[in-house]
């Protein structure tokens, strides 16, 4: 009983429960920092740029206070155990949780054309971007990290990849800085090149700005400014869907991921491979559990049914606001953690690189967002 106890409470809280008290002065920093920033996003967002709903996440944010905070003050070894907490254990968490915003009719809805052209943008962005890090030697998780925010979801694929291929926090923090940085230029100018360029068509230029842009956030962020600029709300419409769709894909490429990276790490001299849990990360097992809850309760609610006997329409969507709020507020957390455990200095060895690689890779998921969508978007009807 004993040894069972231990291993839950390594397995929560990564000490026993007898030291459980070491962790709240590193925790409590993290979740000052992540309402800081989650406060300071909105203010950005909103009142100062007039978006109703900030196109700024709030993770980079804290990262980058956390950051701050790191290098200007000499903290105490104590508050090291908490922000390890954050790092590890709120980050799956709040992983796991991101699961509620996939559902399998978001798919559906896009149609049989519209999902090849996801999937082919998001393979032509792994590729080149894999390409491009080879060539310019920027270290292959980092590369990796890019890869993976600048094809799927941004910030959130890439926290989700992290732990996946055992990125170290200075690699996590880059990538997020490089996604944040290429994905806010488009939020501003991709909704006009895809009005010039896919002439005035809102369903075309709405699977580009949902294919070719990073964050979710940003993607509705550009899509409104396209509903807004050209009196036309089935752009928006129509990001978010192709959007939710390349979100999907993360609960597929992260466990590849594990699994290429592993094997990579692998001896070929006859050690053992590596356990399941290596090749399919529990977390990530976790979050796809819970897409797949969520794909369950939609279509009992569309069937006429309470979910579970439980939750009717209006408290069903509750739940999912709910624990998508919950899911994001732990990620912010968590990557506050991120910036406090991460020093300039580590930043030195990195140079350029990774900012071509990120430039080079925004240009290439635009360039095979366009392709494709010129090819075969005639076909889409959402």
């Amino acid at each position: 009983m004993t040894r069972t106890a231990s291993l839950i409470e390594r397995g929560l809280l990564g000490v026993g429960i007898d030291k459980a008290h070491l962790l709240l002065p590193g925790l409590a920093l993290t979740v000052l920092l992540a309402l800081a920033a989650t406060r300071l996003s909105g203010w950005i967002g909103v009142s100062l740029l007039g978006f109703s709903a900030s196109p700024v996440s709030p993770v980079i944010l804290a990262i980058a206070l956390g950051m701050i905070l790191r290098n200007a003050v000499r903290f105490p070894a104590v508050f090291e155990k908490g922000w390890d907490l954050s790092v590890r254990k709120v980050l799956r968490l709040g992983i796991i949780l991101l699961g509620i915003r996939l559902s399998v009719f978001d798919v559906v809805r896009l149609g049989a054309v519209g999902i090849p052209i996801v999937m082919m943008g998001i393979a032509g962005a792994v590729l080149l971007t894999g390409y491009l890090a080879r060539r310019l030697a920027l270290p292959a998780r980092l590369g990796t990290l890019i890869a993976v925010g600048t094809s799927i979801c941004g910030v959130s694929a890439i926290v989700a990849a992290a732990p996946a291929i055992e990125a170290e926090e200075e690699e996590v923090c880059y990538a997020i800085a490089v996604i944040t940085m290429f994905g806010l230029a488009a939020t501003l100018l991709y909704p006009y090149l895809a009005y010039a360029i896919f002439r005035h068509n809102a369903v075309l230029s709405g699977l580009f700005l949902g294919t070719a842009i990073h964050e979710t956030a940003q993607v509705a962020g550009a899509g409104m400014i396209y509903a807004d600029a050209f009196a036309s709300p089935a752009g928006l419409d129509v990001a978010m869907v192709a959007k939710m769709v390349r979100n999907v894909f993360m609960a597929a490429v992260i466990p590849l991921l594990a699994f290429l990276h592993a094997r990579r790490q692998s001896s070929p001299s006859g050690r053992r491979g590596p356990g399941a849990a290596r090749l399919f990360p529990l977390f990530i097992a976790g979050f796809v559990a819970m897409a797949v809850f969520r794909s369950i309760g939609d279509a009992e609610i569309g069937a006429g049914r309470d979910v579970l006997g439980l939750w009717g329409p209006e408290a069903w969507s509750g739940l999912q606001d709910l624990i998508k709020s919950g899911a994001a507020f732990l990620l912010v957390v968590a990557l506050a953690g991120v910036g406090l455990k991460t020093r300039f200095a580590s930043f030195k060895g990195l140079g350029l690189k990774p900012f071509l690689v990120g430039l080079g890779s925004a240009a290439a998921v635009g360039i095979v967002s366009f392709l494709t969508i010129s090819l075969f978007g005639r076909w889409i009807s959402v």
